[in-house]
């Protein structure tokens, strides 16, 4: 018969195999080891305020962004009584953040009793709804990834949000829009003025504007690239491109005339709309007159409300 190892020996085999890979041992004698520290979760709610009976503000920790920003909320009446609030997104525009369809339009009045939850995210000053292509490195700020990967299901899970979406948005936002609808997960997209071609003539270029005076200082190509070596990077982030994605999606495209800007998206919106044509596509169009302003941002979202509410069973709350 074999000897039998002492079982300290054996003990002390096992505890230097388990050692070697990686697995931490704890002995009777030995003083207890630190308990883990809690896994990080890539957002965080580090604020909350209530502002008035609707409006709910958040301050967010975010990985994709590596950084603080700010969601604003405008609740239904009776919010607690149910968990699964058909939910609207509102996009704001460049140079604007997550107050402004509050403070410089109607929206409170406008969604008032009708039973859906609003969700008014910052978008940066010259964020493109994107993740920065930054070289070719990636990381920060990745909005895209912070707003469909880490707010949403955190609205989800904690706010009473539910599984019917639409979004709309102005300008950047309009663009927005389109591109997270895209990825799926929405049931109606609005685009009010937005930039849904930006490799038609003058959009590359407006690109660059906007980031130099949004983002003084930043590098416009830190966003997609340079609009021909990248052009791939382009095309992703590009409406236009991705039409073909968006079937089965309830839409509405507007766009106005009046100032330069407003020209250049009108432009890009109707090659948008004849690209969804050609696709077979159905889209509900509108081109008028009107400048690149909040009050022409409002008087489309009367326009396309009834459409983004039907499309989310959203009703009387």
């Amino acid at each position: 018969m074999r000897p039998r190892l002492p079982g300290c020996l054996v003990g002390a085999l096992i505890a230097a195999l388990l050692c070697l890979v990686g697995v931490a041992v704890w002995l009777p004698g030995q003083e207890e080891p630190p308990a883990p520290e809690p896994a990080r979760t890539p957002v965080e709610v580090v604020a909350e305020r209530r502002l008035d009976e609707r409006r709910m503000e958040l301050t967010i920790r975010s990985d994709a962004l590596g950084a603080t920003t700010k969601v604003r909320l405008l609740l239904p009446d009776r919010w607690e009584s149910r968990t699964d609030w058909p939910v609207l997104w509102l996009l704001h525009g460049g140079l604007d953040d997550h107050t402004s369809w509050t403070a410089k339009t109607d929206v409170e009045a406008l969604t008032r009793g009708t039973g859906v939850l609003v969700v008014m995210p910052d978008g940066g000053r010259c964020g493109s709804y994107s993740d920065w292509w930054n070289g070719g490195a990636g990381g920060p700020p990745r909005w895209e990834t912070y707003h469909l990967g880490e707010l949403l299901p955190l609205l989800e899970a904690r706010y009473r949000a539910g599984g019917r979406r639409a979004v709309a948005g102005y300008s950047m936002g309009g663009q927005g829009a389109m591109l997270y609808a895209a990825k799926g997960g929405f049931e109606a997209a609005a685009s009010f003025s937005g930039a849904l071609h930006i490799l038609g003539p003058g959009v590359p270029q407006a690109v660059m504007a906007g980031t130099a005076i949004g983002c003084f200082g930043t590098d416009w190509k830190r966003i997609w690239g340079d609009p021909e070596e990248q052009r791939d990077v382009w095309r992703a982030h590009n409406p236009y491109d991705l039409a073909d994605r968006l079937k089965g999606v309830e839409l509405y495209v507007a766009a106005g005339q009046g100032d330069l800007v407003e020209d250049l998206a009108n432009r890009a919106a109707r090659s948008f709309a004849g690209r969804l044509e050609e696709l077979d596509i159905p889209a509900r169009t509108h081109f008028s007159r009107g400048g690149h302003n909040h009050t022409s941002w409002q008087r489309e979202l009367h326009r396309a409300y009834p459409m983004l509410m039907s499309a989310i069973g959203a009703g009387a709350s």
